[in-house]
This record gives structure tokens, sequence and C-alpha cells, in this order.
């Protein structure tokens, strides 16, 4: 009877110890997001760091990183082109997710037709997927972009 007692005993102090260890794990982990500072920007912001775009892009073009690691993932930036800005055919490894802060954006994915983006629009691009854009005369265009993978952007070059 004893034995069983003791049994009993020692598995309710390992089910307590296993809480505890679990506790503790999950709030180390809530440790860093607690920490982190939140952030509020506007495309006007004179504390905005704006940085070149690659050399394919159209002159004029800049980036501003709003938050992230353009070397890492999750990041969102501020994509800045001056009016009538053609940017050219080119791809990116990550998805991006868009929003027009300013201006109006005409934007062509490989294989589907032309569509307008307008102050407040958002629009999906596909990881992968070839695009053109075109930012007509009611620019500058700033396009809030959130990228899930590393900051990058490839010409599309045509083997002729």
């Amino acid at each position: 009877m004893k034995l069983l007692t003791i049994k009993s005993n020692l598995k309710i102090i390992l089910f307590i110890s296993f809480f505890l260890v679990t506790l503790t794990i999950f709030a180390q982990q809530n440790v860093g997001i607690e920490s982190e500072m939140s952030v509020l920007v506007t495309d006007k912001d004179a504390d905005l760091q704006w940085g070149p775009c690659p050399p394919f892009m159209p002159e004029g073009c800049s980036i501003a990183v709003l938050h992230g690691d353009p070397v890492k993932r999750n990041l969102d930036v501020f994509f800045k082109v001056q009016a009538n800005s053609d940017i050219p055919n080119h791809w990116h490894h990550s998805a991006e997710r868009m929003i027009l802060i300013s201006g109006e954006l005409h934007v062509t994915y490989e294989g589907e037709s032309t569509q307008i983006m307008k102050v407040g629009s958002y629009a999906y691009g596909p990881s992968n997927k070839p695009h053109i854009a075109k930012c007509v005369n009611s620019g500058p265009c700033v396009l809030f972009i959130a990228f899930e993978e590393p900051l990058d952007a490839f010409p599309v070059i045509i083997k002729k």
C-alpha cells in the first residue's frame, strides 16, 4: 500500500515539475515579444532613412526599411518611385503584400491583366512571378510592401 502511495505522489510531482518547466519555457519565449517596441511611421516622416533601389530600377527610386532586417524573413518597407516612372520586369523570391500609400500604380503580373492601384489599394504578388509597373503622373508612388522572405529583386532578362 505504501508503495502505491509513493508511486502516486511521484506521478503528481513529475506532472507538476513538467508543468512548471513548460511554463518557464513559454514565459522565456514571450520575453522577447514583450520587449519589442511598437512602430508608427508615415511616408513623410523626416526620420525615415531612404536608400537606393537596385541599379535596374528607375532613377529616383528609393526604399526605406520600416521594420525588420532586409537579409532576414518578415520585412516591411516603403518603396518610392517618381511620377511617370516605369518599373522594369522583375521578380522576387518572396511573395509581396502591398498597400499603395500615394500616387497611382499600374501593375501587370506575367500572364495577367494590368491592375490599377489607387491610394489605399491592397495587392498580393506571388513569389517568383515576373511583373512590371508604372507610376502614372499622379505620383510619386509610395508603396508599403511586406516581404515574407529576405529582400531581393532580379531583373527579367530577355535573351535574343
